[in-house]
């Protein structure tokens, strides 16, 4: 296997641990997690604008308050959706674990023709590999649901999750693209160096900090 999927596979499922043990303890140990993860992001965002902009400091402070902004929402959502079922909540997780994992993998294997100028690394082939792999949590959830006949979940529609997968695996990669921008622009390869196998934090979650906020509109919206 290669080396850097290791690591990043390695990462995602202790990210994943990390984040499962938050849910089922306690409420204000979710809270601090958000809040963690918001104030380190913030700060490696913040480092990709510096060196973007440099001297435009206005702009960098007009940016800063929006991205900052943006943040305070996404701990607040995050934040409610501690009421779903916390089979719920790793499952959306799991998604944006799979999805980057699947297009990682993909996109090594196959190889082909680049997705965008944006990030050279990504290719066509790499993106229908999110896609396919955003559904592997569906099977681990009915392997779950088929054992305990007890799993609460949202939604319970089979159309409606296999919508709601590749709806949010779209939000992930656009997530993704959407950071890769910025490091392209500042003409860096990771946001930071805090994780193995990834970089900076941001270059782990930048799929879920619009994933979250995704899945609590379409289940206001739809569900």
């Amino acid at each position: 296997m290669n080396n850097n999927l290791f690591k990043r596979i390695l990462t995602s499922l202790l990210l994943l641990i990390l984040l499962s043990v938050s849910l089922f303890i306690n409420k204000f140990l979710w809270l601090i997690l958000l809040i963690f993860v918001s104030v380190i992001s913030l700060h490696e965002f913040n480092n990709l604008l510096k060196k973007i902009f440099k001297r435009k400091k206005k702009l960098i402070y007009t940016l800063n308050f929006f991205s900052s902004l943006y943040f305070v929402i996404f701990i607040y959502i995050g934040y409610n959706i501690y009421s779903y079922p916390p089979g719920g909540i790793v499952f959306i997780i799991l998604i944006c674990i799979f999805s980057d994992s699947g297009g990682y993998f993909i996109g090594k294997l196959v190889g082909g023709r680049k997705l965008t100028k944006i990030s050279p690394n990504k290719t066509v082939a790499g993106s229908i590999g999110s896609f396919l792999f955003s559904l592997f949590p569906l099977i681990i959830y009915f392997l779950i649901f088929h054992y305990t006949k007890n799993l609460d979940f949202y939604p319970s529609n089979i159309l409606q999750i296999i919508f709601l997968s590749l709806f949010l695996s779209l939000v992930c990669q656009s997530g993704d693209l959407f950071i890769s921008y910025f490091k392209r622009r500042a003409k860096v390869k990771d946001t930071g160096s805090i994780l193995p196998g990834h970089g900076g934090l941001l270059d782990r979650i930048d799929g879920a900090i619009f994933v979250l906020p995704a899945a609590f509109i379409m289940d206001k919206l739809f569900f």
